[in-house]
């Protein structure tokens, strides 16, 4: 277990940003993610102040030399819970945890959702994307969990003591390794969901596995989805925060995409000096 000051959840902009603010404070801070995301992507930024043309990853390596530089640490982890313990917050990763008694949400808010009839409008009904707000709702029936990858396997073992059976559905994609030797596993393509609230998922070859809860836990977790584990509100895929990038749960922040609005560089940005300044004052009161 790494145990810090201040631990973010994202290794962008919005996120390297408040570490500088963080570090030149004195308070050490480890940055959580793996790489860059959607910035990496970009093959040219030409609207950044001050600066020529230059690529996304180029800008992205910049920053991250300079909170190295300053002696934030950069950890390539995949963050599928968040834990409290009344003193200290724990980041769950899948390689190891990361306490601190602050934390910054600082990563993208897409969340995988895919084109299966009746997901969308099954969502409140039968459809979670979040097991530890909604499996004690499903003590003692059958539901599944979609997706192959750490973040699905984080939630099915957190349904596996209250439900009577937990199925996890892979849409047609190979299973993971290493599963538990109570969680049942399906590989074949879904068709659709039926009923309302879900009383079934139909495979695209006939048959169906009769469940009364499907969470959705594709690719890596988003901030949002872990922002609901401990209660944060959010507004649709985005954390709600006030002015100094606070969310309602104190120690908590959140800056950059996944707070909505302009999904810029300069926004992120200025979002996580934001996020690092208020971070430092909350951190010098406690």
């Amino acid at each position: 277990m790494q145990s810090k000051d201040a631990v973010i959840v994202g290794q962008g902009p919005a996120g390297i940003s408040a570490a500088l603010y963080l570090q030149r404070a004195g308070l050490q801070t480890v940055l959580v993610g793996g790489g860059p995301g959607g910035l990496a992507k970009a093959e040219r930024i030409d609207n950044y102040y001050g600066l020529p043309a230059i690529s996304g990853a180029d800008l992205h390596a910049a920053g991250v030399a300079q909170a190295r530089a300053l002696g934030a640490e950069l950890a390539d982890d995949q963050v599928v819970g968040v834990e409290y313990d009344g003193a200290a917050f724990t980041l769950v990763g899948s390689k190891d945890r990361y306490t601190g008694r602050a934390i910054l949400f600082a990563t993208g808010a897409a969340r995988v959702t895919p084109p299966i009839p009746g997901l969308k409008d099954l969502e409140g009904q039968g459809v979670s994307y979040c097991a530890v707000c909604d499996g004690f709702f499903y003590r003692g029936k059958e539901v599944a969990v979609l997706g192959n990858g750490d973040y699905a396997l984080h939630e099915a073992g957190e349904l596996l003591p209250l439900a009577a059976k937990v199925t996890l559905l892979t849409d047609g994609k190979p299973a993971p390794e290493n599963l538990p030797d109570n969680l049942a596993v399906d590989t074949r393509p879904i068709d659709h969901l039926e009923g309302s609230p879900l009383q079934a998922v139909h495979f695209r070859e006939g048959e169906s596995l009769p469940v009364s809860g499907l969470f959705v836990a594709l690719g890596v977790a988003s901030a949002a989805d872990l922002a609901k584990k401990i209660g944060i509100f959010t507004e649709g895929q985005y954390i709600k925060v006030n002015g100094k990038m606070e969310t309602n749960f104190p120690g908590i922040y959140a800056a950059g995409d996944c707070v909505g609005g302009l999904l810029q560089v300069a926004k992120a940005v200025g979002e996580g000096a934001i996020a690092g300044t208020a971070m430092v004052q909350y951190l010098r009161k406690k």
